[in-house]
C-alpha cells in the first residue's frame, strides 16, 4: 500500500522539462537536418551553416559537411531554449494553430530582425522566392512540431494527475 503511494506523489511530481528539452533537441535535430538537405538540392540559399557558422567564420571546413553537421547540433541546443520559451508561454493551447503563428513569428525574427547579424545571407527583399517558401514552411513546420509535441505531452500529463 505504501508503494502505492509513493508511486503516485512521485508521478504528481515529475516535471516536463525533461521531456520538453528532448522535444526541443530532437526539433531542432531533424529540421535543422531537413533544411541542410533542402539547401543541397537548392531549394533554399539558406542552410544551417550560412546562419550559424558563417557569419562568424570564413574558413574553408564551415562551408562544408562538418560546417553543416555542427550548425545543426547548435541549432538542436538553441532549439532546447525556443521549446523551454514555447513550454513557459504557450504549452496551454492545443492543436496546430499556435504552433504555426510561432512558426511565422520565428520567421519575421530570424529574417527581418536578425537580417543584420547574417552578413553572408541576402536582404529581406532580396531573397529569391524558392527560399522564402521554403524557410517560411521550414520554420512553421519545426514550429508546429515543438508547439504540438508540447502541447500534447503537457494535456497528456493533464490527464494523468487528475
Amino acid at each position: 500500500m505504501r508503494r502505492v503511494y509513493l508511486k503516485e506523489k512521485k508521478q504528481e511530481k515529475t516535471s516536463l522539462i525533461p521531456k520538453t528539452i528532448s522535444i526541443g533537441f530532437f526539433g531542432g535535430l531533424i529540421w535543422g537536418t531537413i533544411a541542410a538537405i533542402a539547401g543541397y538540392f537548392n531549394f533554399t540559399e539558406v542552410t544551417p551553416k550560412s546562419l550559424i557558422l558563417r557569419p562568424w567564420l570564413q574558413s574553408a571546413w564551415s562551408d562544408q559537411w562538418l560546417g553543416q553537421f555542427i550548425s545543426i547540433l547548435i541549432i538542436s541546443l538553441i532549439s532546447i531554449g525556443l521549446a523551454l520559451l514555447y513550454y513557459v508561454l504557450l504549452k496551454k493551447f492545443p492543436g496546430m494553430l499556435p504552433g504555426i503563428l510561432a512558426g511565422i513569428v520565428l520567421w519575421f525574427i530570424v529574417f527581418w530582425l536578425l537580417e543584420p547579424i547574417f552578413t553572408n545571407i541576402p536582404p529581406f527583399f532580396e531573397l529569391d522566392s524558392d527560399t522564402v517558401v521554403t524557410t517560411v514552411c521550414l520554420f512553421i513546420l519545426y514550429s508546429v512540431f515543438i508547439a504540438y509535441s508540447i502541447s500534447f505531452a503537457y494535456q497528456q500529463h493533464i490527464g494523468e494527475n487528475n
